[in-house]
């Protein structure tokens, strides 16, 4: 009876230790919500947003930036007329890389 409830006890915290370890171990996520993929817009100025988490170094078109205490972050990128793709790219602590773009066609203004 001993033995199992040792036994017992060093499955509950090598478990504990893979529960709190899941974060390392997947490795650097992307979630891209503004803008959607494949929008059209007339706006000179497109706000790029989203979550990121567990990085170390975010970029946003191979430009450094921040996210805040939550993962969140928010860029305003001006991009030229016609397609363009965004891409958010994140590397973790380890060196693990991961990606996610989103295209938007960025199209003339021109007023009446």
């Amino acid at each position: 009876m001993r033995r199992f409830l040792i036994a017992l006890a060093c499955l509950a915290i090598i478990g504990y230790g893979l529960f709190e370890a899941r974060r390392l171990i997947e490795g650097p996520r992307i979630t891209i919500r503004t803008p959607q993929n494949g929008t059209a817009t007339s706006s000179p100025a497109i706000v790029v947003s989203g979550e990121a988490h567990n990085i170390s170094f975010l970029t946003i078109n191979d430009r450094p930036a921040y996210t805040n205490e939550s993962g969140q972050f928010s860029e305003i990128l001006t991009p030229p007329s016609g397609y363009t793709v965004v891409v958010v790219a994140a590397t973790d602590r380890f060196g693990r890389r991961t990606s996610q773009s989103v295209s938007i066609t960025v199209l003339n203004y021109c007023p009446a």
